[in-house]
Order: structure tokens, then sequence, then C-alpha cells
């Protein structure tokens, strides 16, 4: 199995955001998988321009990170989205990197894969945010596994408790398992179900506005 780690945080991989997803990555190294952890910092990935070219040709037109990345996720079998909560939300990071999957949602393109999600916080509030990501991950196809925090504010010194590094490491390892075995979770695919049937209707109707997803859900989805 192969899994990539986005880690949507301006501290890199000397944040407490890519320490922990780095304790879940080891899980499923453990269990056989390669890993690769691309980090969003800066202007890795810009905020989106709104111009709808990835739903007219498939490709964004902006000069950046975006498109490896992109081509990173479409290889791998499994995705890791993780961010500090900021200001109870993902960081500007990672949403500008879920606002570029335009395209990937309108046509489920990510499908088939298998994710899970990683929070830190200061003070607290990040089951939220972790089921935020989870919904972003169902929208582009993915399923995911489950997910796993830490608030730093009520953790002293540089470690995590063996508490929290034990659950990312079984988060990791529950990845690798549920890809292996292609579990399927009823409730997500019944959610995904009903948005794969909202978009299956906005292909229809737009169909002349964006060729290239209609296109695309003629190819992969069956649609007339």
């Amino acid at each position: 199995m192969k899994i990539v780690a986005i880690v949507g945080s301006p501290h890199g991989a000397k944040g407490s955001t890519a320490r922990l997803t780095r304790i879940v990555l080891e899980g499923a190294e453990s269990e056989g998988a390669r890993t690769e952890t691309l980090f969003l910092k800066g202007n890795t990935v810009l905020p989106c321009l709104g111009c709808d070219v990835c739903h007219k040709k498939g490709h964004c037109p902006q000069k950046d990170s975006f498109e490896e990345i992109l081509e990173k996720v479409r290889s791998a079998d499994g995705l890791i989205l993780g961010s500090p909560n900021y200001i109870f939300s993902v960081s500007a990071q990672m949403k500008a990197f879920m606002d570029r999957c335009g395209g990937i949602i309108h046509c489920l393109g990510f499908h088939g894969k298998y994710g899970a999600s990683v929070v830190t916080s200061g003070g607290g509030d990040e089951e939220p945010i972790a089921a935020y990501m989870d919904h972003f991950m169902m929208i582009t196809g993915i399923q995911s596994v489950g997910s796993v925090w830490a608030t730093m504010g009520m953790i002293s010194g540089d470690d995590f408790p063996e508490a929290i590094s034990h659950r990312a490491r079984e988060l990791g390892k529950r990845l690798v398992h549920a890809w292996k075995n292609k579990e399927s979770f009823p409730e997500v695919q019944q959610k995904m179900a009903a948005f794969k049937e909202r978009m299956r209707s906005l292909m229809e109707y737009r169909k002349e506005e964006w060729p290239f997803e209609h296109t695309y859900w003629k190819e992969h989805w069956g649609l007339k």
C-alpha cells in the first residue's frame, strides 16, 4: 500500500501536526505500507481563483505545486490529511488545497482510496475539524477509517502521551488493514451514494459548460 500524507501547517515537519502524523505513518509502515509526506507551506498551493478551468479542461492553470501533489495522491492507495486547529477550522494551507480540488469533488476522483485525518490544537475542539476533513475525503470518493487528535495545551514536553501515540499508531494500522481487506463502511457509502447522485445531476445540467467533467462522468460513471 502507498500512502500520501498532506500536512497543512506553516510549521512544516517541525510542527505538532507533522509529528502526530508521523506516528500514524509509523503504524502504517509497521504493516508494510510505503509512505510519503507532503507539506503545504507558504505558496505551495495557492487559493482557488474560481476560473472553472478544472471543470472545463481537467487541470488547474495556476503555477504552483498543486498538480504535482494531485498526481501523487492519484497514484496512492491511501490519503492522510493533517491540519492544526486555526480558529475552529483547518489551516489556510489545507483549505487552499481543498478548494483547489473542486474538479476532483465533482468527479469523485479519488474513488476507491482509504483515508484518515489528524488534528492538533492549542486548546481543544479538534473533533469537528477531523469530521470536516473526513467529509472532504468522502466527497472525493475516499472512505475514511477514522481520526486522531491532540490538545497541545494539555501536553508538557515534546513527546505525545502514550495513549495518544497508541491511538495514532493503531489508526495507521487500521488504514492499511481496511485497504488490504477492501472494507466498506455502510454509513460512508450511503453518504457517498447520495453525493454521487447530486453530482450526476450537476453534470447533466452543466454538460455544455464543463466538457471535461461531463466526459469523465460518461467514461467512469456511466452517464448517458
